[in-house]
């Protein structure tokens, strides 16, 4: 690549959640040139080529949060794009099952968010209908939700990049291209990479696992923090795949945002089981062992991850047992499929959650932005982001077009520039001529 190439917007990530919004700024506004930088040499090398492929409906997610409602609409343009461009998916149904008497709140609570989030065909289900539709589970109540399923998101977020590409006004992908800082100017930003410079008008940050120090780098205080949480799984051997027809999860623990060990046949054929949730010495650490001085002593010298250990200490412990020993983790797997036995199960792969924690220890769980001068910041885009992408794209694409004006001359922008000035002096004014406080109206 040439130094110095110019773009009007440089994404930082080539994840799915960053390509997406490359793609949707792209369709919106064709004449606007893109540069979309990922540091590996491959796209969607972290959290959306290792997670669990699963096509979420939006069960969990809180009535009128973003999640939902991105979750809702990501969900119909995730399966539109994938009919239009021959990506393989699949619709499973998905059960949450309970497994005993205590469970049955949290059971009720998820039931009643699935109805009011307008899921179609969620029904609560009884120990017969579970059997029926996953004949070797086990539980006392459930919910079904016929519309889940499954997916590749990795090979969704390589189309993305190619029709970037091919589509756009001279977009770029990049990957290799790994950012070590910016270096701003009066009406452009230099972003330096080790590959060089590439000066952008704006920048848009969705380096996920790296999004926090992205936004330091670019002088913008997150006021969180990015704490990695590995979560292992195993496979099914290939005689203990019938035994998971689709997709069947416990009953997630509202305390923490993780949905707990789970069974989801993958696109391939084979079946993941897990994953536990155990706090990450390296923030891209797939291997139990794998160490980065940097990346612990960022979580470990953080308030606010200190304040979550003594919060959730025995649930921590719990989760730490598991990812050392297999007849724990056979276990917990026993719970829904009792009929399971060590001999069923491998060694799978893993991933990383880029959890957001706030100061005070707090688990950031719904989805963070903060737009700051030329530049837009996705902190926090927990899952469903995969699901939700396209419709997240749209949401960074809407709010791409607002604070950066896209599409406005250059004296249109000088002309909205200082009328919100002048409104902003104005309001000012109102509020020291009411004594300090702004008046209900």
């Amino acid at each position: 690549m040439e130094p110095n190439m110019d773009f009007d917007i440089v994404i930082i990530g080539g994840g799915i959640v960053g390509l997406a919004s490359g793609y949707k700024i792209m369709l919106s506004h064709p004449g606007i040139r893109i540069a979309v930088l990922e540091k590996e040499d491959t796209l969607a090398a972290h959290q959306t080529g290792h997670n669990s492929g699963v096509i979420h409906t939006g069960l969990y997610y809180k009535p009128g949060s973003n999640k939902a409602n991105t979750c809702a609409e990501g969900r119909k343009e995730l399966m539109d794009f994938a009919k239009e461009h021959k990506i393989a998916f699949e619709i499973t149904g998905k059960i949450v099952v309970a497994t005993s008497e205590k469970e049955l709140a949290n059971l009720e609570s998820v039931f009643n968010n699935a109805v009011e989030n307008g899921i179609e065909g969620v029904e609560e289900i009884g120990p017969d209908e579970i059997q029926e539709i996953e004949p070797f589970c086990r539980g006392i109540a459930g919910i079904r939700a016929p519309g889940a399923g499954i997916i590749d998101f990795a090979e969704v977020a390589k189309k993305l990049g190619e029709l970037i590409e091919k589509k756009g006004n001279g977009n770029k992908v990049l990957t290799s291209h790994e950012v070590a800082g910016f270096d701003k100017h009066d009406f452009y930003t230099k972003v330096l990479t080790n590959q060089g410079g590439i000066a952008a008008k704006y920048i848009i940050n969705c380096a996920g696992l790296a999004s926090d120090r992205v936004a330091k780098m670019g002088g913008v205080e997150p006021g969180m923090r990015i704490v990695p949480f590995r979560g292992d799984y195993y496979e099914l051997t290939e005689e203990a795949r019938e035994k998971v027809k689709g997709l069947i999860y416990p009953v997630p623990d509202p305390a923490m945002p993780f949905l707990g060990v789970h069974f989801t046949r993958k696109i391939g054929g084979s079946v993941e089981c897990g994953p536990n949730a155990v706090f990450s010495f390296k923030r891209e650490g797939y291997g139990k062992t794998d160490f980065s001085f940097a990346d612990t002593w960022d979580s470990l010298s953080y308030a606010g991850t200190w304040k979550l250990f003594m919060k959730h200490w025995r649930y921590g412990l719990g989760e730490y047992s598991r990812a050392f020993s297999r007849s724990r983790f056979v276990r917990q797997l026993q719970r829904l499929i009792p009929s399971l036995t060590a001999d069923d199960i491998k060694p799978g792969g893993a991933g990383v959650r880029a959890q957001a924690l706030g100061p005070k220890g707090e688990l950031i769980d719904d989805f963070l932005i903060k737009r700051q001068g030329n530049s837009i910041h996705i902190l926090n885009a927990p899952s469903p982001a995969a699901t939700a992408a396209l419709a997240i794209g749209d949401s960074v694409n809407r709010m791409a077009a607002e604070h950066f004006q896209l599409g406005k001359t250059k004296d249109q922008r000088l002309k909205t520039k200082k009328a919100k000035k002048a409104k902003s002096k104005k309001q000012k004014e109102k509020v020291k001529s009411e004594g300090g406080f702004r008046r209900s109206q």
